[in-house]
């Protein structure tokens, strides 16, 4: 028994040291191979600061959106805002036709807004001869894209001659697509011939084919590429191009390069979604509630310790040292996810380290009823352990449950600060049990089997 006792105490050891280590706040991240993680502390949107918008589906009330397309949407989002480079960026399906993105930490906001709210629905349309202006609106029939039918679009304007006349026909004209931003394979930002920003692309192979057979045929004429039923550029076919790679040139900035070829490798949004609010949120006040809540914490463990030890004694000194390496773990698990936290999330984890503190005292006093009964501190320990498993067990799966209803509920209808509650205490729940049954228990045996005057009764309180 002794033995096994050991074991355990050398384990749990070696996960603190681990945790520790996570916790150093110089700690460089993980980098196993292709594995990489950051293990910065990742604070939410009212403890940081940032950006938080409400986007709603941009179509008619009577119009019905799907769950599958909130999703879709959501996972295009995320990995727009991550090729912007805003980090620690969340997004939640809330209700059927909204989605709510938080960024913790952004200061430049337009940009992010105009880049997430445009479907980047993109085509490239056969003109034949007649050049389409820049920022010219057109009409696109997406059901007949030249890929996906095998039939190459042949789109004629009527016969014009003034350039006005030509953009007012082109406007009324519903317009057939020589392929769609699914067609690409890879997109890249670079530079053309006379050194200005251009967007790259690589062509999926049945498109490369399509793509190639059609310049072939038509070189001299204007395939005009569209974003969003805009007209963005008006090049000119110079030359057949069959390997499968093109350029998009235009009066681009980096910025605005780059916007685009977010919009292209990411794809398109299944459904357009409009800006219903948009909210800036300061960190002076973040700042003043993480301050806040340190020194509530701090004074309400040092209460905790102080109850624990003036009543239990030398139990109660294992019991905190198994609070602090619970603090340790905490934030360990936190960093390796990640958990972003927030205020309500920091209120979930001190609400479950006062649930560990309380499957200690039913412990301790089970412990004390045995004690009193004459058993020897050893038998007194193994049974308080397992006659107060069940009341344990049973408080802390409806705890566990609760946790469950609040995740769906900040989940469902967008509430992050519910959400972060109910995540950080789901998790403190777990780990307050395994500190409480079994960090505590490895403590004192490790001690009683160390330290032969420990096993007197007055050293647990009785």
């Amino acid at each position: 028994m002794g033995r096994r006792n050991n074991i355990i105490f050398l384990l749990i050891m070696l996960l603190v040291a681990v945790s520790v280590w996570i916790d150093l706040p110089g700690n460089p991240g993980i980098k196993i191979g292709d594995f990489e993680r950051s293990l910065k502390t990742q604070l939410g949107l009212d403890l940081r600061g940032g950006l938080r918008v409400l986007l709603e589906a941009d179509l008619p009330a009577e119009t019905q959106v799907t769950s599958t397309e909130l999703e879709e949407a959501k996972k295009i989002l995320e990995s727009r805002a991550n090729g912007l480079g805003v980090s620690e960026v969340t997004f939640q399906v809330a209700g059927n036709r909204r989605i709510v993105g938080e960024f913790p930490g952004l200061t430049e906001t337009s940009q992010v807004i105009q880049t997430l709210k445009q479907v980047g629905q993109l085509a490239f349309i056969p003109m034949g001869n007649n050049p389409v202006p820049e920022g010219q609106k057109v009409k696109i029939d997406y059901t007949k894209i030249g890929t996906k039918t095998g039939v190459i679009p042949d789109n004629k304007l009527p016969e014009t001659t003034a350039s006005g006349d030509a953009a007012k026909a082109a406007s009324e004209m519903v317009y057939s697509p020589l392929m769609s931003g699914a067609d690409l394979d890879q997109v890249t930002v670079g530079r053309d011939q006379l050194g200005q920003y251009s967007v790259n692309f690589t062509l999926k192979d049945t498109a490369s084919k399509m793509f190639g057979e059609f310049t072939s045929k038509h070189i001299g004429e204007y395939l005009v590429i569209v974003l969003d039923d805009v007209v963005i550029s008006t090049p000119t076919i110079n030359s057949a191009i069959t390997e499968g790679k093109g350029q998009i040139s235009g009066r681009f900035t980096v910025d605005t390069a780059n916007d685009l070829m977010i919009q292209l490798k990411y794809g398109s949004l299944p459904i357009p979604f409009k800006v219903v609010q948009s909210q800036s949120v300061g960190s002076t006040l973040g700042q003043d509630s993480i301050d806040k809540s340190l020194i509530a914490g701090a004074i309400g463990l040092a209460l905790t310790v102080l109850f624990l030890i003036l009543t239990y004694r030398l139990p109660g000194i294992m019991a905190s040292l198994a609070l602090a390496m619970y603090a340790a773990i905490s934030l360990a698990i936190y960093k390796l996810i990640p958990v972003t936290l927030t205020l309500p999330g920091i209120a979930g984890f001190i609400l479950s380290v006062g649930m560990a503190v309380d499957s200690n005292v039913l412990i301790f006093e089970r412990m004390k009823e045995e004690l009193r009964a004459g058993r020897t501190v050893k038998q007194a320990i193994n049974l308080g352990w397992s006659r107060a498993w069940s009341s344990i067990k049973d408080s802390n799966v409806t705890s566990l449950i609760s946790c469950i209803i609040l995740f769906w509920f900040g989940n469902a209808f967008g509430a992050s600060l519910v959400k972060g509650f109910a995540v950080t205490l789901f998790i403190g729940i777990f780990l307050s049990l395994f500190t409480a049954i079994t960090v505590t228990r490895a403590l004192l045996h490790a001690v009683l089997d160390n330290i032969k005057f420990a096993e007197k009764p007055g050293w647990f309180g009785v």
